[in-house]
């Protein structure tokens, strides 16, 4: 370990309200769908698994509005509801099939089927088919032999009571079968071997419904009904768990998370990191909508390890792989077990866990239903898989947020089906490090570079300026230099097919750069040329002089000396690759072809274009990506971000993030 990195510390300060409940949010909507009449929800979690219930419910001619801080859902009861005219595409949300598959059970007729993405397809849906199949309802499996997973086909009937013993704790199969007698009129009671989440139970009695909660599950009347509610959603518990996390293992500073669900059945990832040594004080305890809520205070403590398993389990399913990571920076010993569901997760949490944590350096023993770490205070580097799955991707960024570890996600973006603003809540509650000149720079510590690469029209350049302008650092525009060189060519008046890179180089003293308050740019002649090199006769030549290995070299190095003496971020072909090939952070930006299109028309254009331009701009796109194919592929450990649903503030949040936990 470096001298720099032994004294780097972890500041962290603020107040965060993480985003509303997820479990909450997806009941809040289908809840308020149920009632007659308007019902006000404040505060839901505006996330794409959240997004994929209220699809499901529009489908079903539900008039849910766009989701937002503070919406009106005017419900249509039981009798509003409707069969989809297509499938229900339910994304990665397990949540959204389990209970809308429960709904449409009960409602004589409707028929749907489910769909999802591949790590959906793969989990198993057979634990509530057959509760749902003993009712009555037909629920059929459309893959494969033997596959019990989406595509599904759930088609409602006159369902009979049944009283059901939940083998295994879960709350989707109990929701599930709630809302199947609720839709159908007929009395359930659900049994289960300990105590799952209870928000269907507790949002249904705030709703005017009756039901008897019991030690060991609850029992529903028949012929109920569901009243109209306003309702707030706490904040997700899950979601504030990282944070809890990334306090505890500062080394300064605290953290205040606000109205944070307080569920008993949600509350045992708290009673975990309070036997860890986490110092996590409650305060401002009150009810909301039914649920308990506080606000919890976070200082920074010595973390011990523990065991895990048991009936506590359930009531911290979601946090075990956050608190795996912690333990890998804990004192001794910690072993989870009981915890075999976790295989069947948005990936197998077992399985990737282990193989994250070995990679990045810990030792970990992989077992059938869990696993043991042993923790140290060894710096963790290396690249972390997270197949898709959200909950990885925080865990692992907030190992990444410690400054002695280097620490690369595959894909960041995946955080959106859980909190969206994740890694731009992270990067504001980290205190800057100490610095010593205005690119922020930590002193005595080598310049840092931020290369960002990806294909035409991914949005490089215009992202990058704004992360550098968050980061306070300097702008590198690599394909300004390679329009510099095209500019040239065009002004020489020759023939594009007649250009060589000796003839082209020739001319290149006339190219110098220039230092504005952000940027490193170009200068022809000793003067601004940013809007004549933007001309169209630039741009159709920027490919043909890019693929010149001579220019390559040349621009290259005028890169490498912008960034010699000040921390930058660098756009462009090959930066993470070729230039900067041990760069801090590297960031591959892709985007759908269509998307691209349309993006650059826009901005050329200056309105929305109308989509015949869109394909013939596509089509240039898709023939520029053939030709600079060579130069286009991500360095093996660069982070992928696929942009084509996020807003630019969204993937600069992101970048931001990792850039912040990258320099530190």
């Amino acid at each position: 370990m470096s001298n720099a990195e032994s004294t780097a510390s972890l500041e962290v300060r603020g107040e965060i309200r993480t985003p509303g409940d997820k479990s909450i949010s997806h009941r809040a909507l289908i809840f308020s769908a149920l009632g007659v009449g308007p019902s006000r929800v404040r505060a839901i979690l505006e996330s794409a698994d959240v997004q994929a219930t209220a699809e499901a419910l529009r489908a079903m001619g539900v008039p849910i509005p766009v989701l937002g801080p503070d919406i009106v859902i005017k419900g249509v009861g039981v009798g509003g509801l409707s069969s989809p005219a297509g499938p229900l595409d339910c994304g990665n949300s397990g949540t959204t099939t389990r209970l809308m598959a429960g709904l449409i059970s009960g409602l004589a007729q409707c028929t749907a089927r489910f769909e999802g993405d591949a790590s959906l397809s793969r989990r198993p849906m057979r634990r509530v088919a057959v509760p749902l199949r003993a009712m009555g309802a037909s629920v059929d499996f459309e893959g494969p032999e033997g596959h019990e997973g989406l595509p599904m086909r759930v088609t409602g009937a006159a369902l009979q009571s049944i009283e059901w013993d939940n083998v295994q704790s879960s709350a989707q199969v109990k929701g599930a079968i709630l809302l199947a007698g609720l839709a159908a009129g007929v009395a359930v009671q659900v049994r289960e071997p300990s105590r799952s989440r209870d928000h269907s139970e507790r949002m249904l009695a705030a709703r005017g419904v009756s039901l008897e909660v019991r030690p060991d599950g609850v029992v529903l009347a028949a012929g109920q009904t569901v009243q109209p509610l306003d309702v707030e959603v706490p904040a997700d518990p899950s979601s504030a768990a990282f944070f809890i996390a990334l306090a505890a293992l500062a080394d300064s500073g605290s953290l205040t998370l606000t109205d944070v669900c307080l569920n008993p059945t949600r509350t045992g990832a708290l009673d975990v990191f309070q036997r860890m040594g986490v110092d996590c004080r409650i305060e401002n305890v009150r009810t909301m909508g039914g649920e308990e809520v506080g606000n919890l205070v976070i200082v920074p403590a010595a973390l011990r390890g523990t065991t895990i398993g048991g009936d506590e389990i359930p009531r911290c399913i979601d946090e075990l792989p956050l608190l795996a990571c912690l333990a890998a920076c804990a004192e001794g010993e910690t072993i989870i077990s009981d915890a075999a569901e976790l295989r069947v997760k948005e990936s197998d949490r077992i399985a990737a866990v282990v193989a994250n944590l070995r990679a990045l350096g810990a030792e970990v023993e992989e077992r059938p239903d869990g696993m043991r770490i042993v923790g140290s205070t060894r710096p963790l580097r290396g690249h972390v898989a997270t197949h898709g799955d959200h909950r990885l991707a925080m865990a692992f960024g907030i190992l990444g947020a410690l400054p002695t570890n280097r620490i690369t996600i595959d894909d960041p973006g995946c955080v959106a089906v859980s909190y969206p603003t994740f890694w731009a809540d992270l990067a504001r509650v980290i205190v800057p490090a100490d610095t010593s000149h205005a690119g922020g720079r930590p002193r005595g510590s080598a310049p840092l570079v931020i290369a960002i690469d990806g294909p035409a029209a991914s949005g490089k350049s215009s992202t990058s300026q704004w992360v550098a302008q968050r980061l306070g650092v300097h702008h590198v525009d690599s394909g300004a230099f390679y329009r510099a060189i095209a500019y040239l060519g065009v002004q020489s008046g020759a023939a594009p097919e007649a250009w060589s890179a000796d003839g082209l180089l020739a001319q290149a003293h006339r190219v110098g750069q220039r230092l504005t308050e952000r940027s490193v740019l170009p200068s022809v002649d000793g003067l601004d040329a940013d809007e004549a090199l933007r001309d169209a006769a630039v741009t159709r030549q920027v490919s043909r002089v890019a693929q010149m290995a001579a220019v390559r070299q040349w621009v290259n190095a005028q890169v490498r000396q912008a960034a010699n003496s000040t921390d930058v971020v660098v756009d462009g072909r090959d930066i993470g690759t070729t230039v900067f090939p041990d760069a801090a952070l590297k960031v591959f930006l892709i985007a759908d072809p269509w998307e691209r299109a349309r993006r650059r028309l826009i901005q050329r254009l200056g309105r929305h274009p109308i989509d015949p331009e869109i394909a013939e701009e596509t089509e240039a796109l898709v023939a520029r990506d053939a030709l600079d194919a060579t130069q286009s592929a991500p360095a093996r450990d660069a982070i992928t971000i696929d942009t084509t649903a996020l807003t630019q503030e969204e993937q600069v949040a992101r970048i931001v993030a990792l850039a912040r936990a990258a320099r530190r």
